[in-house]
């Protein structure tokens, strides 16, 4: 082969070398190579390169070329059978948290997330903050179990009421803070009390640490402590979980009166109560109470709180709050979790919330929720006159919509779906039999106001498709 020769004609003779040999099977070297077809380097580089791109090599630096294992027959199916009694019956339950539906088409209106849509978020600073965080010189250093100091101590200020740094525990989002909670506090066959509705994540991480979720109405106060205190009484429970600011998926905001009773009901119990707090930052324009920690003298409450809904769903930053031997169990389950939260996220979140570009954000993202709110309310009590918004909401991201009699959610919630739009039927968040149809409709997930218009008019139509009996 003369020096003109071109590496498509060396990988051709390559390609009939290799089809001769095992896989395995060591090629001859470049030098070799060179001098048996008398070739330039390059040229034998360019064929190896083409060849180990085709599968049919194997390049190992320092080492020379091999022969790859070539295909192999379609194996039989692995019987998976003996699966089934050695796992016993400890399934984890998603359905709560995944929607059974297909993934909805490219040009569906999104109505059903639990995240701000990208034009809401803070993602200049993000970016700036990621971008700090990543130099320093111990980014990527092992963090302690409980979160980096100066991380703690921010969300210690946050929640106020003498919380100290000590107190908090850095955690991977708001859902890992509670599944550690309920992990660490309660024992699998236990009942946890819930507010009714409530979140379908919390039911879910509540589900797989095995606790029994037991409903307690709530109103237009929050969750009712007569009935509260009856739940306690007669399951013998230890534990409430509950979202006394911006509940999901009803809006409701705990009264200060109601407050203090559920603190008094749990503490003569002798319960735990996890507060979830995850809207701290998603309030509208309006005061925002404080959270129930701030006001426990009794060490009763665990707060959750999370960075995630005000800024970007990648941003899974957390924090349990704690005091006593509850907190010393937290921080045991999560070392055996994952040991800690990796530091060049807790270092990126630490620059958010010490720019002061993070207040603006706070306050301009309440203000946009706050024209979403009421652009979609509006837009339902148009198109849909025989639903009705349960309470324009002062913080949050979701409106509660009640359907007329007869109306099945999740009829509707497919039919949304062959509209272009994609709801949340209300079933998902009750822990029993539903008193009545919902849905939770999303306000900040859309690209804009018209969307929302959109959104409610396909949403109409789609409730027109049940057709007569439905309506």
């Amino acid at each position: 082969m003369s020096d003109s020769s071109t590496s498509t004609e060396l990988a051709a003779r390559l390609r009939e070398m290799v089809a001769g040999l095992a896989p395995g099977d060591r090629l001859p070297s470049s030098r070799e190579l060179i001098k048996r077809y008398r070739v330039g380097p390059a040229t034998v580089a360019r064929a190896i390169s083409a060849l180990a791109a085709e599968g049919a090599v194997v390049t190992r630096p320092g080492s020379g070329t091999y022969a790859a294992v070539r295909g192999r027959p379609e194996a039989e199916p692995v019987d998976t059978a003996w699966q089934t009694v050695a796992l016993t019956d400890r399934a984890v339950e998603t359905r709560l948290i995944a929607e059974p539906l297909a993934p909805a088409p490219a040009d569906t209106i999104t109505m059903d997330g639990g995240y701000i849509h990208r034009s809401l978020q803070p993602t200049r600073a993000l970016s700036a903050a990621l971008a700090r965080a990543a130099r320093r010189p111990d980014a990527w250093d092992r963090a302690t179990a409980s979160g980096l100091p100066a991380l703690r101590a921010v969300f210690a200020e946050i929640v106020g009421g003498g919380v100290t740094p000590d107190d908090v525990l850095v955690t991977s989002g708001g859902q890992s803070a509670l599944s550690i909670a309920f992990r660490a506090i309660a024992g699998p066959g236990s009942p946890v009390l819930v507010e009714s509705p409530s979140y379908p994540g919390a039911l879910a991480a509540a589900g797989a640490a095995g606790l029994r979720p037991v409903p307690v109405p709530l109103d237009a106060e929050g969750v009712r402590p007569d009935l509260l205190a009856d739940a306690f009484t007669m399951t013998g429970a230890r534990l409430l979980y509950c979202q006394p600011t911006f509940h999901n998926p009803t809006g409701t905001v705990l009264s200060p009166e109601r407050r203090r009773q559920v603190l008094r009901v749990a503490r003569a119990a002798g319960a735990f109560v996890i507060e979830d707090d995850f809207a701290r930052h998603l309030g509208h324009g309006g005061p925002v109470l404080r959270p129930l920690v701030a006001d426990d003298g009794d060490a009763t409450v665990v707060h959750v709180t999370s960075l995630t809904k005000p800024a970007a769903p990648s941003l899974r930053i957390g924090a349990l709050v704690a005091r006593g031997p509850v907190m010393e169990r937290m921080r045991a389950v999560r070392m055996v979790d994952d040991f800690f939260v990796t530091r060049p996220l807790q270092e990126a979140a630490l620059e958010l919330l010490s720019a002061p570009s993070w207040d603006r954000h706070v306050r301009t993202l309440g203000a946009d929720l706050r024209e979403r709110c009421s652009r979609l309310a509006a837009a339902l009590s148009r198109e849909m006159p025989t639903a009705t918004v349960t309470s324009v909401p002062a913080g949050g991201l979701h409106l509660w919509l009640r359907l007329p009699p007869g109306v099945d959610d999740t009829a509707l919630t497919a039919a949304a779906r062959q509209r272009g739009v994609a709801v949340s039927a209300g079933t998902r968040y009750f822990a029993t039999e539903p008193p009545a149809a919902h849905l939770r409709l999303g306000f900040a997930a859309t690209a804009d106001h018209a969307e929302l218009d959109e959104g409610a008019r396909r949403l109409g139509a789609a409730l027109r498709d049940l057709g007569p009996r439905e309506q």
